[in-house]
């Protein structure tokens, strides 16, 4: 992969072979979201073995509210990971110490003002996701003590967007493993010892981010940055608007994607406490088996920002079509698991026979998703790095607000309706998805030939 040294990762993704260093660049990444997938499946796990279903609805209810919130800061990261490769590429060290500077200043503020934000509003949202009556109390401590950590969770967040923007993704990958060894441990010992249930599990969650923190920090002033960052960087003027400019598409879609799941999991759980388990067990899932194309998506921002940056647009589509081809093929294996086994992968988080067959029920519904996200995924990771991101923000609303939200709705009123028949509105709103994006893809390439052409002129 690019090593975490100047000049080095901008001659690895500009020239020679593509595959081996995204390859090489993407393998750390997932590794990095099966740890994060871990993270917080261990919760649920560990919870659904040692505490009763009530804590399981509150853990997983309230999980599904703090990534709502986390995707916020992911999103903003990206705008960071696509200036800061750009100028690796284009080989400008000065914007890059600015750019950081931006993010620091735009972080702080993005971190004081969520932690206020989201332990005011537990209450609201454990209401707004209709979680059943005796599970709301556990769930408003879990989303406020989480809360709590958002610090934590936007300075790791900020810091792996540096690394993944100058071409190192092994840093990343360190970070996080730190801080879910020591979640696990924590996660037993809170939970499975002291019986504190879904308080434990949040607990444990924050003190493993703020280990992870201090020691990414302590890692950087060991290993310096390939590029200055100087009181003069603090000064320059539009670089916050710059990130916002590109991150907040990326931040607004993500929140308000998310914002959709906890609609249809607030839909679910008027089915009854199961159902409430069953889709929040069947969401955890769907982080684990997700992971490969997630990662080619983070992979391909970097790739093509720092390509596009130097000028080179036709390397960046070949780098998407390798991704694909290989996300494509995890893809249908992940589908195959979902739908014919999607009992036994449910049973690794709960043990009650009901909540297995619930998540057996909706996965097999949602698999045929598996085989549409690893070309969708990766056309985001391209459009991202090419700064479409207002595209990237337009297609995954669409697609949740004017689909998925409708189509779930209409189906959990049907008479007799049942987790998988819910579950259909998945792959419907993921065949929307990779409509638009392959519209929008070949639009781009008419755009850039017509550019290329007259340039020619």
């Amino acid at each position: 992969m690019a090593k975490y040294s100047e000049g080095q990762g901008a001659n690895v993704f500009l020239s020679g072979p593509i595959w081996p260093p995204l390859v090489r660049f993407a393998l750390p990444l997932m590794l990095s979201l099966l740890l994060q997938a871990l993270y917080g499946g261990v919760d649920l796990a560990v919870v659904g073995r040692f505490s009763p279903t009530e804590s399981v609805a509150a853990v997983a209810t309230g999980s599904q509210v703090m990534q709502a919130a986390t995707v916020v800061v992911t999103g903003l990261t990206m705008g960071v990971t696509v200036l800061l490769g750009k100028a690796i590429g284009a080989e400008d060290k000065e914007t890059a110490g600015c750019v950081i500077a931006g993010q620091i200043r735009l972080f702080t503020f993005v971190a004081v003002g969520m932690t206020l934000v989201m332990v005011a509003l537990a209450p609201q949202a454990a209401r707004f996701m209709n979680v059943p009556e005796s599970a709301v109390p556990e769930t408003v401590r879990y989303v406020r003590i989480c809360s709590s950590g958002m610090v934590f969770i936007t300075a790791y967040n900020a810091i792996s967007g540096i690394f993944r923007g100058i071409g190192n993704s092994r840093s990343p990958f360190l970070f996080v493993s730190i801080a879910c060894v020591v979640n696990i441990v924590l996660d037993l010992l809170f939970v499975g010892v002291f019986h504190m249930d879904a308080s434990g599990a949040a607990l444990a969650t924050v003190i493993a981010q703020a280990v992870s923190v201090f020691f990414s920090v302590g890692y950087m002033r060991h290993h310096p940055l390939p590029f200055r960052i100087t009181r003069d960087s603090f000064q320059r003027k539009g670089m916050v608007g710059h990130i916002l400019k590109i991150g907040t598409p990326i931040a607004l879609q993500d929140f308000l994607v998310n914002v959709s799941f906890l609609i249809i999991t607030s839909i679910v759980n008027t089915l009854g406490l199961v159902a409430a388990a069953g889709i929040g067990v069947s969401e955890k899932l769907y982080v684990f088996l997700s992971i490969v194309p997630m990662a080619f998506m983070s992979a391909l921002s970097a790739f093509v920002a720092q390509n596009m940056g130097a000028g080179k647009p036709d390397r960046a589509v070949r780098s998407l079509f390798i991704a694909q081809g290989i996300s494509f093929s995890f893809g249908v294996v992940m589908f195959l698991l979902t739908f014919f086994a999607g009992g036994q992968l449910g049973s690794l988080f709960d043990n009650d026979p009901a909540v297995v067959e619930a998540t057996a029920a909706y996965m097999r519904g949602s698999s045929f998703e598996y085989l549409m996200i690893p070309l969708t995924f990766c056309f985001l990771g391209y459009f991202n790095g090419r700064e479409h991101t207002t595209f990237v923000m337009v297609q995954g609303l669409a697609s949740a607000f004017l689909v998925r939200i409708p189509v779930s709705y209409f189906l959990s009123r049907l008479p007799n309706t049942g987790m998988f028949l819910i579950s259909l509105a998945v792959p419907i709103s993921g065949l929307v998805n990779i409509l638009l994006c392959t519209a929008w893809f070949f639009l781009l390439r008419r755009w850039d030939k017509k550019k290329k052409d007259s340039a020619s002129l």
